[in-house]
Protein backbone atom coordinates (compact mmCIF):
# COMPACT_ATOMS: atom_id res chain seq x y z
CA UNK A 1 0.00 0.00 0.00
CA UNK A 2 1.64 3.22 -1.17
CA UNK A 3 2.06 5.85 1.56
CA UNK A 4 2.02 9.57 0.75
CA UNK A 5 2.15 12.68 2.92
CA UNK A 6 -1.63 12.89 2.59
CA UNK A 7 -3.36 9.61 1.99
CA UNK A 8 -6.78 8.13 2.45
CA UNK A 9 -7.99 4.58 2.83
CA UNK A 10 -11.34 2.87 2.37
CA UNK A 11 -11.50 0.16 5.03
CA UNK A 12 -14.11 -2.14 6.50
CA UNK A 13 -13.52 -2.83 10.18
CA UNK A 14 -15.18 -5.92 11.64
CA UNK A 15 -15.68 -6.77 15.30
CA UNK A 16 -17.31 -9.75 16.97
CA UNK A 17 -17.55 -9.05 20.68
CA UNK A 18 -17.74 -11.31 23.68
CA UNK A 19 -21.43 -10.48 24.10
CA UNK A 20 -22.11 -12.91 21.22
CA UNK A 21 -24.77 -10.69 19.69
CA UNK A 22 -23.33 -10.52 16.17
CA UNK A 23 -20.90 -8.82 13.81
CA UNK A 24 -20.31 -5.07 13.89
CA UNK A 25 -19.14 -3.70 10.54
CA UNK A 26 -17.99 -0.15 9.89
CA UNK A 27 -16.97 1.03 6.42
CA UNK A 28 -14.68 3.94 7.19
CA UNK A 29 -12.78 6.51 5.20
CA UNK A 30 -9.53 7.13 7.06
CA UNK A 31 -7.43 10.14 6.09
CA UNK A 32 -3.79 10.61 7.09
CA UNK A 33 -2.58 14.16 6.64
CA UNK A 34 0.82 15.34 7.93
CA UNK A 35 0.77 13.00 10.90
CA UNK A 36 -2.88 13.48 11.84
CA UNK A 37 -5.69 10.99 11.31
CA UNK A 38 -9.36 11.76 10.68
CA UNK A 39 -12.27 9.49 9.88
CA UNK A 40 -15.71 9.32 8.38
CA UNK A 41 -17.94 6.30 8.95
CA UNK A 42 -19.57 5.90 5.54
CA UNK A 43 -21.81 2.99 6.45
CA UNK A 44 -22.20 0.72 9.47
CA UNK A 45 -24.40 -2.15 10.49
CA UNK A 46 -24.72 -5.03 12.92
CA UNK A 47 -25.37 -8.50 11.53
CA UNK A 48 -26.95 -10.61 14.29
CA UNK A 49 -25.90 -14.23 14.72
CA UNK A 50 -28.76 -16.66 14.29
CA UNK A 51 -29.51 -18.80 17.31
CA UNK A 52 -27.77 -21.89 15.91
CA UNK A 53 -24.52 -20.07 15.12
CA UNK A 54 -24.58 -18.25 18.45
CA UNK A 55 -24.89 -21.61 20.21
CA UNK A 56 -21.94 -22.97 18.21
CA UNK A 57 -19.82 -20.06 19.42
CA UNK A 58 -20.89 -20.71 23.02
CA UNK A 59 -20.15 -24.44 22.76
CA UNK A 60 -16.85 -24.13 20.88
CA UNK A 61 -14.80 -23.52 24.03
CA UNK A 62 -15.63 -27.06 25.11
CA UNK A 63 -15.87 -28.70 21.67
CA UNK A 64 -13.51 -30.73 19.53
CA UNK A 65 -10.52 -29.44 17.59
CA UNK A 66 -12.31 -30.35 14.36
CA UNK A 67 -15.36 -28.28 15.30
CA UNK A 68 -13.06 -25.37 16.13
CA UNK A 69 -11.53 -25.58 12.65
CA UNK A 70 -14.98 -25.74 11.06
CA UNK A 71 -16.17 -22.76 13.08
CA UNK A 72 -13.09 -20.76 12.05
CA UNK A 73 -13.91 -21.53 8.42
CA UNK A 74 -17.62 -20.79 8.75
CA UNK A 75 -17.15 -17.51 10.63
CA UNK A 76 -14.67 -16.41 7.96
CA UNK A 77 -17.28 -17.14 5.28
CA UNK A 78 -19.93 -15.30 7.31
CA UNK A 79 -17.71 -12.23 7.70
CA UNK A 80 -16.84 -12.30 4.01
CA UNK A 81 -20.51 -12.46 3.04
CA UNK A 82 -21.38 -9.63 5.46
CA UNK A 83 -18.63 -7.44 3.97
CA UNK A 84 -19.89 -8.14 0.44
CA UNK A 85 -23.43 -7.26 1.50
CA UNK A 86 -22.21 -4.02 3.08
CA UNK A 87 -20.42 -2.99 -0.12
CA UNK A 88 -23.15 -4.09 -2.52
CA UNK A 89 -25.91 -2.58 -0.41
CA UNK A 90 -24.23 0.78 0.17
CA UNK A 91 -26.20 3.98 0.00
CA UNK A 92 -26.49 5.63 -3.40
CA UNK A 93 -24.39 8.59 -2.26
CA UNK A 94 -21.41 6.43 -1.34
CA UNK A 95 -18.48 6.13 -3.76
CA UNK A 96 -18.37 3.36 -6.34
CA UNK A 97 -14.85 2.35 -5.30
CA UNK A 98 -14.44 -0.90 -3.44
CA UNK A 99 -13.02 -1.02 0.05
CA UNK A 100 -9.26 -1.47 -0.26
CA UNK A 101 -8.84 -3.37 2.99
CA UNK A 102 -10.79 -5.44 5.50
CA UNK A 103 -9.58 -5.45 9.11
CA UNK A 104 -11.29 -8.20 11.07
CA UNK A 105 -10.81 -8.69 14.79
CA UNK A 106 -12.58 -12.05 14.56
CA UNK A 107 -14.19 -13.66 17.58
CA UNK A 108 -12.18 -14.48 20.69
CA UNK A 109 -12.63 -18.03 21.90
CA UNK A 110 -9.62 -18.46 24.20
CA UNK A 111 -7.66 -15.71 25.86
CA UNK A 112 -5.01 -16.90 28.32
CA UNK A 113 -2.04 -14.55 28.02
CA UNK A 114 -0.59 -16.00 31.22
CA UNK A 115 -0.14 -19.19 29.18
CA UNK A 116 1.10 -17.29 26.14
CA UNK A 117 -1.98 -17.89 24.01
CA UNK A 118 -4.94 -16.08 22.54
CA UNK A 119 -7.27 -17.39 19.84
CA UNK A 120 -9.48 -15.33 17.55
CA UNK A 121 -11.41 -17.28 14.91
CA UNK A 122 -12.82 -16.08 11.59
CA UNK A 123 -10.46 -17.21 8.85
CA UNK A 124 -8.76 -14.26 7.17
CA UNK A 125 -8.00 -16.44 4.16
CA UNK A 126 -11.70 -17.17 3.69
CA UNK A 127 -12.59 -13.47 4.05
CA UNK A 128 -10.02 -12.45 1.44
CA UNK A 129 -11.10 -15.20 -0.94
CA UNK A 130 -14.81 -14.38 -0.63
CA UNK A 131 -14.40 -10.62 -1.00
CA UNK A 132 -11.39 -10.31 -3.27
CA UNK A 133 -10.01 -7.84 -0.74
CA UNK A 134 -6.79 -7.86 1.25
CA UNK A 135 -7.64 -8.84 4.83
CA UNK A 136 -5.86 -8.32 8.13
CA UNK A 137 -6.77 -10.49 11.11
CA UNK A 138 -5.21 -12.09 14.23
CA UNK A 139 -4.21 -8.76 15.76
CA UNK A 140 -3.36 -10.02 19.25
CA UNK A 141 -0.95 -12.94 18.81
CA UNK A 142 2.28 -10.97 18.27
CA UNK A 143 1.78 -8.97 21.45
CA UNK A 144 1.08 -12.11 23.48
CA UNK A 145 4.19 -13.73 21.99
CA UNK A 146 6.13 -10.70 23.24
CA UNK A 147 4.85 -11.29 26.77
CA UNK A 148 1.92 -8.89 26.60
CA UNK A 149 -1.74 -9.27 27.47
CA UNK A 150 -2.80 -8.85 23.83
CA UNK A 151 -5.45 -6.44 25.13
CA UNK A 152 -6.82 -3.90 25.09
CA UNK A 153 -5.79 -2.87 21.58
CA UNK A 154 -8.05 0.12 21.01
CA UNK A 155 -6.12 2.77 23.04
CA UNK A 156 -3.73 3.56 20.17
CA UNK A 157 -6.65 4.05 17.78
CA UNK A 158 -8.41 6.22 20.37
CA UNK A 159 -5.34 8.43 20.69
CA UNK A 160 -5.09 8.89 16.92
CA UNK A 161 -8.81 9.29 16.11
CA UNK A 162 -10.11 11.10 19.21
CA UNK A 163 -7.24 13.39 20.25
CA UNK A 164 -9.50 15.77 22.21
CA UNK A 165 -10.29 13.11 24.84
CA UNK A 166 -7.77 11.75 27.31
CA UNK A 167 -9.91 9.02 28.90
CA UNK A 168 -11.98 6.30 27.28
CA UNK A 169 -14.43 3.74 28.55
CA UNK A 170 -15.70 0.80 26.52
CA UNK A 171 -18.72 -0.97 28.00
CA UNK A 172 -18.85 -4.15 25.96
CA UNK A 173 -19.02 -7.77 26.95
CA UNK A 174 -16.04 -6.81 29.07
CA UNK A 175 -15.45 -3.27 30.35
CA UNK A 176 -12.10 -1.66 29.70
CA UNK A 177 -10.59 1.79 30.03
CA UNK A 178 -7.72 3.75 28.52
CA UNK A 179 -6.01 6.74 30.11
CA UNK A 180 -3.87 8.92 27.85
CA UNK A 181 -1.12 10.70 29.76
CA UNK A 182 1.35 13.19 28.35
CA UNK A 183 4.08 10.57 28.00
CA UNK A 184 2.33 7.20 27.85
CA UNK A 185 -1.00 5.51 27.31
CA UNK A 186 -2.28 2.94 29.79
CA UNK A 187 -5.33 0.75 29.53
CA UNK A 188 -6.71 -2.49 30.87
CA UNK A 189 -9.80 -4.64 31.30
CA UNK A 190 -11.62 -3.52 34.43
CA UNK A 191 -14.49 -5.94 35.00
CA UNK A 192 -17.29 -7.92 33.44
CA UNK A 193 -19.87 -6.05 31.35
CA UNK A 194 -22.61 -7.09 28.98
CA UNK A 195 -21.62 -10.75 29.16
CA UNK A 196 -23.14 -10.85 32.64
CA UNK A 197 -26.01 -8.45 32.00
CA UNK A 198 -27.11 -10.23 28.82
CA UNK A 199 -26.78 -13.64 30.46
CA UNK A 200 -29.18 -12.53 33.18
CA UNK A 201 -31.55 -10.87 30.70
CA UNK A 202 -31.76 -14.14 28.76
CA UNK A 203 -33.09 -15.79 31.91
CA UNK A 204 -36.06 -13.44 31.55
CA UNK A 205 -36.46 -14.26 27.87
CA UNK A 206 -34.77 -11.04 26.67
CA UNK A 207 -31.72 -10.49 24.48
CA UNK A 208 -30.71 -7.63 26.80
CA UNK A 209 -32.17 -5.42 29.51
CA UNK A 210 -33.12 -2.42 27.37
CA UNK A 211 -32.13 0.82 29.06
CA UNK A 212 -31.51 -1.11 32.29
CA UNK A 213 -35.25 -1.08 33.01
CA UNK A 214 -35.33 -4.43 34.82
CA UNK A 215 -32.16 -3.66 36.79
CA UNK A 216 -33.61 -0.32 37.86
CA UNK A 217 -36.62 -2.13 39.35
CA UNK A 218 -34.44 -4.39 41.48
CA UNK A 219 -32.59 -3.86 44.72
CA UNK A 220 -28.94 -4.52 45.48
CA UNK A 221 -28.02 -7.80 47.14
CA UNK A 222 -25.16 -6.80 49.51
CA UNK A 223 -23.64 -10.27 49.87
CA UNK A 224 -23.55 -10.88 46.12
CA UNK A 225 -22.09 -7.42 45.51
CA UNK A 226 -19.37 -8.00 48.07
CA UNK A 227 -18.53 -11.38 46.52
CA UNK A 228 -18.27 -9.93 43.03
CA UNK A 229 -16.09 -7.05 44.18
CA UNK A 230 -13.81 -9.47 46.06
CA UNK A 231 -12.85 -11.46 42.95
CA UNK A 232 -9.02 -11.61 42.85
CA UNK A 233 -8.86 -10.17 39.32
CA UNK A 234 -10.15 -6.83 40.56
CA UNK A 235 -7.16 -6.48 42.87
CA UNK A 236 -4.49 -7.27 40.27
CA UNK A 237 -2.36 -4.39 39.06
CA UNK A 238 -2.50 -3.58 35.32
CA UNK A 239 -1.75 -4.65 32.69
CA UNK A 240 -4.52 -7.21 32.85
CA UNK A 241 -7.13 -8.65 30.52
CA UNK A 242 -10.12 -10.97 30.55
CA UNK A 243 -11.56 -13.66 28.32
CA UNK A 244 -14.97 -15.28 28.19
CA UNK A 245 -13.67 -18.27 30.12
CA UNK A 246 -13.20 -15.99 33.14
CA UNK A 247 -16.89 -15.11 33.04
CA UNK A 248 -17.85 -18.79 32.73
CA UNK A 249 -15.58 -19.90 35.55
CA UNK A 250 -15.69 -16.99 38.00
CA UNK A 251 -18.78 -14.81 37.51
CA UNK A 252 -21.46 -17.03 36.03
CA UNK A 253 -21.66 -19.40 39.04
CA UNK A 254 -22.17 -16.41 41.35
CA UNK A 255 -25.07 -14.87 39.42
CA UNK A 256 -26.75 -18.02 38.09
CA UNK A 257 -28.86 -18.30 41.23
CA UNK A 258 -32.57 -18.75 40.56
CA UNK A 259 -33.37 -18.47 44.28
CA UNK A 260 -32.45 -14.77 44.02
CA UNK A 261 -34.88 -12.47 42.18
CA UNK A 262 -33.71 -11.76 38.65
CA UNK A 263 -34.19 -8.00 38.89
CA UNK A 264 -32.14 -7.94 42.10
CA UNK A 265 -29.26 -9.84 40.49
CA UNK A 266 -29.31 -7.42 37.55
CA UNK A 267 -29.31 -4.42 39.86
CA UNK A 268 -26.40 -5.89 41.80
CA UNK A 269 -24.31 -6.59 38.71
CA UNK A 270 -24.97 -3.05 37.46
CA UNK A 271 -23.79 -1.68 40.81
CA UNK A 272 -20.70 -3.92 40.72
CA UNK A 273 -19.78 -2.67 37.24
CA UNK A 274 -20.39 0.96 38.19
CA UNK A 275 -18.29 0.69 41.35
CA UNK A 276 -15.38 -0.98 39.55
CA UNK A 277 -15.42 1.56 36.73
CA UNK A 278 -15.70 4.54 39.06
CA UNK A 279 -12.63 3.33 40.94
CA UNK A 280 -10.69 2.77 37.72
CA UNK A 281 -11.59 6.24 36.41
CA UNK A 282 -10.53 8.07 39.57
CA UNK A 283 -7.41 9.42 37.86
CA UNK A 284 -8.97 10.22 34.48
CA UNK A 285 -8.15 13.63 33.03
CA UNK A 286 -11.17 15.48 31.65
CA UNK A 287 -14.41 13.97 30.37
CA UNK A 288 -14.50 10.23 29.71
CA UNK A 289 -15.74 9.14 26.27
CA UNK A 290 -18.03 6.15 26.87
CA UNK A 291 -18.88 3.76 24.02
CA UNK A 292 -19.93 0.15 23.49
CA UNK A 293 -23.35 -1.44 23.79
CA UNK A 294 -23.52 -0.78 27.51
CA UNK A 295 -23.48 2.97 26.85
CA UNK A 296 -27.12 2.52 25.76
CA UNK A 297 -27.96 1.18 29.23
CA UNK A 298 -29.30 4.36 30.80
CA UNK A 299 -29.42 2.93 34.31
CA UNK A 300 -25.82 1.70 34.16
CA UNK A 301 -24.54 5.03 32.80
CA UNK A 302 -26.54 6.84 35.49
CA UNK A 303 -24.87 4.77 38.22
CA UNK A 304 -21.39 5.32 36.74
CA UNK A 305 -22.02 9.08 36.57
CA UNK A 306 -23.19 9.08 40.18
CA UNK A 307 -20.13 7.24 41.47
CA UNK A 308 -17.38 8.57 39.19
CA UNK A 309 -15.48 11.75 39.94
CA UNK A 310 -15.22 12.84 36.29
CA UNK A 311 -17.91 13.59 33.67
CA UNK A 312 -19.01 10.76 31.37
CA UNK A 313 -19.64 11.76 27.73
CA UNK A 314 -21.81 9.46 25.59
CA UNK A 315 -21.31 10.42 21.92
CA UNK A 316 -23.51 9.90 18.85
CA UNK A 317 -25.00 6.48 18.17
CA UNK A 318 -22.58 5.53 15.37
CA UNK A 319 -19.56 6.17 17.58
CA UNK A 320 -21.15 4.37 20.54
CA UNK A 321 -21.90 1.25 18.54
CA UNK A 322 -19.05 1.08 16.05
CA UNK A 323 -16.00 2.68 17.66
CA UNK A 324 -14.25 -0.68 18.09
CA UNK A 325 -14.90 -1.70 14.48
CA UNK A 326 -13.64 1.74 13.40
CA UNK A 327 -10.49 1.40 15.51
CA UNK A 328 -9.71 -2.03 14.07
CA UNK A 329 -10.06 -0.53 10.60
CA UNK A 330 -7.29 1.89 11.58
CA UNK A 331 -5.18 -0.87 13.19
CA UNK A 332 -5.43 -2.78 9.90
CA UNK A 333 -4.16 0.24 7.96
CA UNK A 334 -1.26 0.66 10.38
CA UNK A 335 -0.42 -3.02 9.87
CA UNK A 336 -0.15 -2.75 6.09
CA UNK A 337 1.81 0.50 6.48
CA UNK A 338 4.28 -1.37 8.67
CA UNK A 339 3.67 0.89 11.67
CA UNK A 340 3.18 -0.07 15.31
CA UNK A 341 -0.46 -0.79 16.13
CA UNK A 342 -0.05 -2.18 19.65
CA UNK A 343 1.29 -0.27 22.65
CA UNK A 344 3.46 -2.07 25.18
CA UNK A 345 2.58 0.56 27.80
CA UNK A 346 -0.97 -0.80 27.64
CA UNK A 347 -0.35 -4.53 27.25
CA UNK A 348 2.88 -5.00 29.21
CA UNK A 349 4.72 -6.55 26.25
CA UNK A 350 8.47 -6.26 25.77
CA UNK A 351 8.00 -3.55 23.11
CA UNK A 352 5.46 -1.93 20.83
CA UNK A 353 4.62 -4.17 17.89
CA UNK A 354 2.91 -4.40 14.52
CA UNK A 355 0.31 -7.14 14.92
CA UNK A 356 -1.88 -8.85 12.37
CA UNK A 357 -1.75 -11.54 9.71
CA UNK A 358 -2.26 -10.28 6.14
CA UNK A 359 -4.07 -12.34 3.50
CA UNK A 360 -4.06 -11.26 -0.14
CA UNK A 361 -6.72 -12.62 -2.50
CA UNK A 362 -4.24 -12.92 -5.38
Amino acid sequence: MEVRERDHFEVIGVMSGSSLDGLDLAWAELVHDVGDWSFNIREARTVPYDRHFQQRLKDAMHGSALELARLDRDLGDLIGAACNDLINGRRADLPVRQAGLIASHGHTLFHKPEEGLTTQIGSGARIAARTGTTTVCDFRSVDVALGGQGAPLVPLGERLLFPHHKAFLNIGGICNIALHGAERVTGYDVCIGNQALNFLASEGGLAYDEGGTMARSGRILPELLETLNALPFHHQAPPRSLGREWFDEQVKPMIDRSEMPLADRLATVVEHIAQQLATALAFAEGPVLATGGGAHNGFLVERIRTLASTPIDVPDGLTVDYKEALVFALLGVLRVRGEANTLSSVTGAQRDSTGGAVYHPY
